[in-house]
């Protein structure tokens, strides 16, 4: 799937990964390929990037916007 974690100035992550785990307001959410579409707020903690198996990147989260939408997530810092 698709992931694109930026900011209003800067991309941090633009690629294909195997799944995406994210602070969600509701709580921690792991977003796989093909997952139903959704918006929701993040807050404070770590937005975890699973490129591949052993590829694994994270980036700070303080607070923010995903959408997931068939062709992948974008996470908006």
């Amino acid at each position: 799937m698709r992931v694109t974690i930026a900011r209003v100035d800067e991309t941090l992550f633009d690629g294909e990964a195997h799944s995406l785990t994210v602070p969600a307001a509701g709580g921690e959410m792991t977003v796989l390929g093909h997952h139903m579409p959704i918006v929701t707020t993040l807050k404070s903690g770590n937005a975890i990037v699973r490129v591949t198996e052993s590829d694994i990147r994270e980036f700070p989260v303080e607070g923010g916007v995903l959408e997931v939408r068939s062709e992948g997530a974008t996470v908006i810092l």
